[in-house]
């Protein structure tokens, strides 16, 4: 690129090499100073075009190239930046803390500025590996049981000019969490089915060793053990698919006007109709009018079951299952009560978890796979319900799901 000078020396030899062209057309001298004049006005004017040199870094014809360099943790859309951040970030320069934003004051404490960044955050593997940059590659490190024991955060740097560092710190206890609750979810789910699976081989086995030579009672017998397996089986088969699309469905708002008052109807009548011992001990308190809502009728009609069996399998029979209904406010309120043995408090938040029994030779004998309440949570998630779990130990449990109703218009 040519400075000021070299394009006035460049348009000065046009007007030379012009005005000789002239000369020796026809040598008039009007049209020589014409062409000269006008030589000098194009010079001049190219001259003013051009851009103004840059000033120095320090005002005293310093190069650009040789300026120092501008402290990014100082610049003021740099801090700008800092506090829009919602996960910590640390700026440090020669090791030492500059600036923080709120989330790492929040998680480290307002005394980090200023102080040593090997001191402000406590942790043996952040100390050791901050102490070393510059040595080492700049790749992320764990910090396990920081802050608090069970957690996990991730610590990475990125280096900047001179001795500065930026440092993001980010939480991953919930993402170990849900990893640590899919284990075990698969874990619990491959035992479940393990448990009547080995039930089921071990009486085929018997019977095709018997060869014939049993009577029909024990056969019998044996197959009705088999048949009470398969169908415990089946319905933790049917359970882990409900779970799974009901989980899948979680983010999605129903948006189907549905009658929670028609869909609760509907499940006492196919309880009624089905060949459960206590079926007739469902008593129901659902009023005349409608209860309308956005859901999915699905899934509230699953919801509704699994409440009503649950009752049916833990209160004592003969006692009866009451099924109520009734409006509060702009909400409908589902309650079950049921007369049973009741369940300790220590139990009660642990409830809605897979897998979860208070007894679990009980909850086996009387078919209960661990999963009903925790589809009757997700559904009532999704439908913005409030699930309410209350119980008295030698009287009973009452469970109760209160959701929007719609509004017209």
């Amino acid at each position: 690129m040519f400075d000021r000078l070299s394009s006035l020396v460049i348009a000065l030899t046009l007007v030379v090499i012009a005005a000789i062209f002239a000369t020796l057309a026809d040598g008039d001298p009007l049209a020589i100073a014409i062409m000269v004049i006008a030589g000098f006005a194009a010079a001049a004017t190219v001259y003013s075009a051009l851009p103004a040199p840059l000033p120095d870094a320090q005002g005293a014809g310093v190069p650009l190239a040789d300026a120092p360099a501008i402290s990014l943790l100082r610049h003021p859309d740099f801090a700008h930046w800092v506090d829009q951040e919602k996960e910590p970030l640390l700026g440090t320069a020669d090791n030492i803390v500059t600036i923080a934003n709120d989330a790492a004051i929040r998680l480290l404490g307002r005394h980090i500025v200023g102080a040593d960044v090997r001191t402000a955050i406590r942790h043996p593997a952040a100390t050791d590996w901050l102490s070393r940059i510059g040595n080492i590659p700049l790749e992320t490190v764990n910090l396990i049981d920081f802050p608090r024991p069970g957690q996990r955060w991730t610590m990475r740097i990125a280096a900047l000019s001179g001795s500065e560092h930026i440092i993001f710190l980010s939480d991953r206890s919930a993402i170990d969490a849900a990893d640590r609750m899919r284990s075990d979810f698969v874990a619990n789910a491959s035992h479940e089915l393990r448990t009547p699976l080995a039930a089921i081989l071990g009486y085929v086995e018997t019977l095709q060793d018997m060869n014939g030579e049993t009577d029909a009672g024990i056969r019998h017998r044996f197959l009705s053990i088999i048949e009470r397996e398969a169908r415990r089986m089946q319905q933790l088969v049917i359970d882990l698919l409900s779970i799974s699309r009901v989980e899948a469905d979680r983010f999605r708002r129903p948006t189907t006007p549905v009658d929670l008052a028609a869909i609760v109807r509907t499940t006492i009548a196919q309880l009624r109709d089905s060949e459960q011992a206590r079926a007739k001990d469902v008593v129901a308190k659902l009023g005349d009018g409608p209860q309308p809502m956005l859901g999915d009728e699905a899934q509230l009609g699953q919801l509704a079951h699994n409440i009503i069996s649950n009752a049916m399998k833990y209160g004592h029979a003969g006692t009866p299952v009451t099924v109520e209904l009734v409006r509060e406010g702009r909400r409908a309120r589902l309650s079950v009560n049921d007369e049973g043995d009741g369940i300790a408090p220590d139990h009660l938040p642990r409830l809605t978890e897979r897998f979860y029994r208070v007894d679990e030779a009980r909850s086996r004998s009387v078919g209960g796979t661990g999963l009903g309440l925790a589809i009757v949570k997700h559904i009532s998630e999704r439908h913005q319900g409030q699930l309410d779990i209350v119980s008295e130990v030698g009287k009973g449990t009452r469970v109760s799901v209160t959701f929007p109703l719609r509004t017209e218009g």
